[in-house]
């Protein structure tokens, strides 16, 4: 590492994960590699300490990096350009949902790097506006999602465009069976450096389930979630179908929640990503597409609104909660069958499931007793106020509670005046002034 990122790093973080140290002196001996790490173990840090050194500012594009979604994009090119900023080197972000007049302009400054989504990257390239004759390294984040369907024919697509002697490196946070194959796939011998087994970096998470049939029942208990103080849960959704049947219920409610994923524009994303981390909503509700990857420290709990039908997809789901150390809960809703379904699903793991319940604004294990009440906090406080607007003598007496600001004065009613029969009223009145 050299002596500009080690300051950095040392005031940062206490020492390197595992993957850091697995794929640092590959990378910088220009060697492909393959990463396999668990969610939040620094991957990102992994790639970006070894290879930004090896580029020289002002000679082109030398480092591309795809990502499979928008927000997973930007956030690569915040941290990124926090540390090209300390060697002077451009990082460039071109992701769809953005201003393509706007990234076509930026690339003709001729960024050293760009970091992107394989779509966007692959117009940018047919059109002409990105050349990557200089290009050294090609790193493909987030691996098993983006080597498989239709976005393995993008990414072969984009690799083609590389020169032959470019570097390589993959990561991703599960085995892929692709991955067997990309020697062959590529061309070049990949080395595999899987660290799964000695890395210790996650912290301890809970995994339960809570019986909900309904997605009204399931959107009841999300509106019971926000009545917990300091709560805070990412709520996945397999459809932007439920997901928006979902938020409009809790919004018609005035729940402090936010969308992520559909038809939204950048701005959008970002402004409800950033409204989240600052914890001014309660929930952020979200696809496997869009929240795929994305970082958000400290985050209390993983919400399954619709259960995952792949082991890989539980596995990244419930990868944004206990990250670096923090402790993590993941929640899942559903009835017996959904519920005895993923039990199946994850035999071959070691998550354990407990049975886990909402009671006095609180999520315990225990529960509750028989006949009692479950009341939430926006109630109990409605009750207490509407006991101290009663008087000790019986009467009434109305308090106003100005949280919006000051009130704004009573308008008095404009009475019309009666018209009728203005124009023979007129005639009378010209008449009588001629005589």
């Amino acid at each position: 590492m050299i002596e500009q990122f080690q300051q950095k790093f040392e005031q940062e973080f206490k020492q390197p994960t595992e993957i850091q140290r697995a794929v640092a002196d590959a990378l910088t001996n220009d060697k492909s590699v393959l990463g396999i790490a668990p969610t939040g173990s620094g991957k990102t840090l992994a790639f970006t300490l070894p290879l930004l050194p090896k580029i020289s500012p002002g000679d082109g594009t030398q480092l591309l990096v795809l990502a499979p979604s928008q927000e997973l994009a930007m956030q690569t090119t915040h941290v990124m350009r926090e540390w090209a900023n300390l060697i002077g080197v451009k990082v460039q972000s071109l992701t769809g949902g953005a201003n393509l007049r706007r990234q076509v302009m930026k690339l003709h400054s001729h960024p050293d790097v760009v970091v992107g989504t394989p779509g966007r990257v692959l117009h940018m390239l047919d059109n002409r506006h990105l050349k990557l004759g200089h290009l050294q390294t090609m790193v493909i984040d987030e691996a098993d999602d983006l080597l498989r369907d239709d976005t393995l024919a993008v990414v072969e697509d984009i690799e083609r465009a590389t020169p032959l002697s470019a570097q390589l490196a993959f990561f991703s946070a599960t085995m892929s069976p692709v991955f067997k194959e990309l020697s062959v796939m590529f061309g070049r011998d990949i080395v595999t450096y899987d660290v799964r087994d000695q890395d210790h970096s996650r912290g301890p998470v809970r995994h339960g389930f809570m019986y909900a049939r309904t997605n009204a029942q399931k959107t009841a208990t999300l509106r019971r979630f926000t009545s917990i103080k300091d709560f805070r849960g990412l709520v996945f959704f397999n459809s932007t179908r439920t997901l928006h049947y979902a938020a409009s219920r809790l919004r018609h409610e005035h729940m402090p929640v936010g969308t992520l994923g559909g038809r939204q524009k950048q701005t959008q994303r970002e402004k409800a990503l950033r409204m989240f981390r600052k914890r001014q909503l309660k929930l952020l509700l979200t696809t496997d597409v869009a929240a795929r990857g994305i970082d958000i420290p400290k985050l209390p709990a993983v919400i399954n609104f619709d259960l995952p039908k792949e082991v890989n997809t539980y596995i990244h789901r419930s990868g944004r909660t206990g990250r670096q150390g923090e402790p993590g809960l993941v929640v899942n809703l559903g009835d017996d069958h959904d519920i005895r379904d993923l039990k199946h699903l994850l035999t071959d793991t070691d998550y354990k499931f407990e049975h886990l319940y909402v009671d006095h604004d609180q999520i315990t294990d225990q529960k509750p007793e028989k006949g009692q009440r479950v009341v939430s906090v926006r109630k109990k406080n409605a009750r207490k106020l509407q006991k101290e607007q009663w008087s000790a003598e019986g009467t009434v007496e109305k308090s106003i509670h100005r949280t919006l600001g000051k009130l704004k004065p009573k308008k008095k009613k404009r009475h019309k005046k009666n018209r009728k029969n203005k124009g023979i009223r007129l005639k009378h009145r010209r008449e009588h002034a001629q005589k």
